[in-house]
């Protein structure tokens, strides 16, 4: 068996500032644990998958599950932006969270 993974708490603190979550320094003791629970348990099936058994992304052999794309009659803009905080253009207006050049 592999060793356990340790996260440091310069590594929680970069995972957290990349997420953008602020976390105290309690909470970022806290999550570097279970951090590591998570870590250990996706080695342990790492461990256990093996080179003859394909890949899935459902246990059912699944084929276009999606239904027909047909245009149907919905609610006015109005209704719709009614309870927004803010809208622009009959659209959501929502605050800019990367810092790029338009």
């Amino acid at each position: 068996m592999e060793t356990p993974v340790t996260l440091t708490h310069a590594e929680v603190s970069k995972l957290a500032r990349l997420a953008r979550i602020e976390l105290t320094d309690e909470e970022l003791t806290a999550m570097a644990g279970q951090l590591d629970v998570i870590l250990d348990a996706v080695a342990v099936v790492s461990q256990v998958a093996r080179a003859d058994v394909p890949p899935t992304s459902h246990a059912l052999d699944l084929a276009n599950v999606f239904r027909a794309d047909e245009v149907r009659p919905s609610l006015p803009p109005e209704t719709v932006l009614a309870m927004a905080p803010a809208s622009e253009d009959d659209r959501f207006r929502v605050p800019r969270i990367l810092q790029e050049e338009q």
